[in-house]
């Protein structure tokens, strides 16, 4: 009797403690960010910026772990598949939440329906570089595509990758300007590089890490695929002053937690975000590296999700890539 009376104690004793483990406030131990991504690139240098700035306001340690591989495969679908409790986020951008998914014939996630969006962190948009030793008298988007049409399939661009966001942006173009020209694929952009400034390359859409090579004239910028000037480079023309509206491409970061992390939850982690997002050092640190802040609220951010996977789903399918 005694022994039934102590197990009744025990068992009561553990629900409460249960319970009230349950009730304190969120979060209650270290929160762990995914970045898909091996440490150092441009995703986990913004990502640990956040971290960092993170962790003194939301009371708890905020861990970066980078599980890079499959293009952000890896670690974005390790992440969907977390438990979705507010303690395990993904920071990734557009390459491995959207894209790298879908250049698999059986996805292994979906970023409309394994994600819950908590907010845009920053656009990184591309710009359409030429190579003057190749092309001298284009200057402009407009004579990049009547010189695509005037001379269908001798116009090349180079990417980082089969796959990758450079080369969908190349695909995308192909796309809305009704252009025949030719894919490049290169392991990196520094190997492309070389090959852009002598001439065998023609162009590339890339984020603004050229601009040494723009001021020295070895490269040519025609147009930024944003809907704004950059102030790196102010004095580019947007795709849409240049005639072509539909052309956006970026590089676009964002956090987002697994599907069906409690909207407390979610509206706590962006409130925090938000702060970091509004600090003045964080947003130069950010501009340094040609990433435009944003910090949109998860309202704002799911309608552009969604526009951006309709957009890339479109572009996959109409190209043919694949990555099996």
């Amino acid at each position: 009797m005694k022994f039934l009376r102590f197990l009744c104690a025990a068992l009561l004793l553990g629900g409460i403690q249960q319970t009230a483990f349950a009730q304190q406030p969120y979060p209650n131990r270290p929160i762990r960010i995914i970045v898909p991504y091996p440490a150092g690139e441009s995703v986990d240098v913004i990502a640990r910026l956040l971290a960092q700035r993170l962790s003194p306001l939301l009371g708890q340690q905020v861990i970066v772990d980078n599980r890079g591989g499959g293009g952000g495969v890896i670690g974005a679908a390790l992440a969907a598949q977390a438990t979705p409790d507010g303690y395990n986020l993904l920071y990734g951008n557009v390459g491995a939440i959207i894209i790298a998914p879908n250049l698999q014939a059986k996805p292994p996630y979906d970023a409309l329906k394994n994600f819950t969006p908590v907010t845009e962190i920053a656009d990184v948009p591309f710009f359409l570089f030429v190579s003057p030793a190749a092309l001298p008298q284009v200057t402009t988007l407009k004579e990049v595509i009547a010189y695509a049409k005037s001379n269908p399939g001798k116009l090349n661009y180079a990417s980082t990758g089969i796959g990758s966001g450079v080369h969908l942006a190349g695909e995308l173009f192909k796309s809305i300007a009704k252009i025949d020209i030719v894919h490049v694929p290169y392991k990196g952009v520094g190997l492309a590089l070389p090959d852009m400034v002598a001439g065998k390359i023609q162009m590339v859409f890339y984020p603004p890490t050229f601009l040494q090579f723009v001021r020295d004239g070895k490269l040519r910028a025609i147009t930024i695929a944003a809907p704004a000037r950059s102030a790196l480079l102010p004095d580019v023309p947007t795709t849409a002053e240049s005639g072509v509206p539909e052309l956006i491409a970026s590089s676009w970061h964002a956090v987002v937690a697994p599907a069906g992390v409690p909207p407390e939850h979610v509206k706590k982690l962006y409130a925090a975000l938000k702060t970091v997002m509004a600090d003045k050092e964080v947003r130069e640190k950010m501009a340094s590296v040609g990433a435009d802040p944003i910090g949109s609220s998860p309202e704002q951010f799911a309608p552009f999700l969604r526009s951006e996977v309709d957009k890339w789903r479109r572009v996959i399918k109409s190209s043919g890539i694949t990555t099996d």
